[in-house]
């Protein structure tokens, strides 16, 4: 999934990919009863902030737990693009784009540093799918789990969801949606947008079933304005929204667009299903429209999510510019449409020593509740040179770390 700024860079040199870190709220302090742009009465909706938050040190250090453990040659080490999805029998899916397999060794390292390690030329998998079980993380899928579509292209897998084979139908499947990209020049050093898939997963055994095109980029020439769906997406009265993003950050403007769809409950995988907000309405097969975004002060990283708090969506995402490889920042809407308000509310999680960016902030419901919300973000090595060497020197980089948080209205 693409970078934003230095973090893109950072993907030339390791292979990597995906947008940059997590972000929170912001708002007015009245509630409010909004009518969504298409002139539905959108509820009681009222402007969030973040209350509080704090590091999640035990959910991180489970990731650490599973990508040290030694037992096994063929599985998860290291990788971003987080994203889960809870299965009907309870265990989690966890799902990742660029990935390390392979061995990690205990402490010192061939440097005689205090960190766990893993040959340098230990290759990477496009994307990998992890199960936990009540809490502990205890299976690699094989990988890649998603092929490569054709030479010099991949496949990254974003959000996903557990819904009905078809509308209506009593069987449920998962439904997972994917970025395709194929390999570019600069500023395309992670590849060029050019379309998104959705794959089906059987249950409960998860294998693969079939993958759809439900939207092709291609013949979109300025590679910039193409969008790819799937970063995030929530639930809501029989449809699932979809969110996406355009890659401006590739060519130096200092924040994306963000765009919304949706797609009836058990329609995902039928591109005929899909309507894309128009500016002004939900239509089939139109050109999306930004819903957030102008380039500049605001809009979106290239990778953000989304969650519904009653009535209220909020959105969180690397700030805008060159705080993006630090910072999260928040918008709310009282419609996936928008209007989205801020930014505002901006917070800085931990970030291990060295020069080091976060990005991909990613909310987890399926780990979250009682007023509590989990969100994940990535860790990348931002160096000039030997970033792979880096990641492999210290593997605890290259992983997942998680903050909890409770959202507040704001005052």
């Amino acid at each position: 999934m693409p970078d934003d700024s230095g973090a893109a860079r950072a993907r030339q040199r390791t292979g990597t990919g995906i947008g940059l870190l997590l972000a929170l709220v912001l708002g007015a302090a009245l509630l409010i009863a909004l009518p969504d742009d298409d002139g539905s009465d959108a509820g009681a909706c009222r402007a969030l902030t973040v209350g509080s938050w704090k590091a999640d040190d035990g959910l991180t250090a489970e990731f650490a737990r599973y990508g040290d453990d030694a037992s096994r040659t063929d599985d998860w080490t290291g990788g971003d693009g987080t994203h889960s999805v809870r299965l009907p029998d309870g265990r989690v899916l966890w799902l990742f784009s660029d990935t390390y397999l392979g061995r990690v060794y205990g402490p010192p390292n061939p440097h005689g540093e205090s960190y766990a390690w893993r040959d340098a030329t230990t290759p990477l998998v496009r994307n990998s799918a992890v199960l936990m079980r009540d809490g502990r993380l205890e299976s690699t899928l094989p990988a890649p789990l998603f092929a490569d579509p054709a030479p010099d292209q991949w496949r990254w897998p974003v959000a996903a969801r557990v819904e009905p084979r078809s509308p209506g139908s009593s069987e449920q499947v998962v439904r997972v949606l994917l970025w395709v990209r194929t390999a570019g020049q600069a500023p395309w050093i992670y590849g060029v947008p050019t379309a998104t898939e959705v794959a089906t997963l059987s249950l409960p055994g998860l294998r693969l079933e079939s993958i759809v095109k439900v939207l092709d980029q291609q013949s979109v020439r300025d590679a910039s304005r193409r969008v790819l769906f799937g970063t995030t997406l929530v639930e809501e009265d029989g449809w699932t929204y979809v969110f996406g993003g355009d890659d401006g950050r590739a060519v130096s403007r200092p924040a994306s667009h963000a765009y919304a769809a949706r797609v009836p409950e058990g329609g995902l995988a039928d591109p005929d299903a899909w309507q894309y907000w128009s500016g002004s309405a939900w239509v089939p097969g139109v050109r999306p429209r930004p819903v957030l975004g102008d380039g500049q002060r605001k809009g979106v990283g290239s990778a953000f999510s989304v969650v519904r708090d009653s009535g209220t969506y909020v959105l969180f995402t690397m700030a805008a510019g060159p705080k993006g490889l630090t910072t999260v920042a928040s918008y709310w809407a009282c419609s996936p449409a928008g209007p989205w308000h801020g930014p505002a509310k901006e917070f800085s999680p931990s970030l291990p020593q060295g020069q080091v960016a976060a990005y991909n902030p990613q909310a987890h419901p399926v780990l979250s509740g009682e007023g509590r919300l989990v969100l994940s973000y990535d860790v990348n090595w931002l160096g000039t040179t030997g970033a792979a060497a880096q990641l492999s020197r210290n593997v605890s980089l290259y992983r997942p770390r998680f903050v909890t948080l409770r959202l507040a209205a704001a005052r």
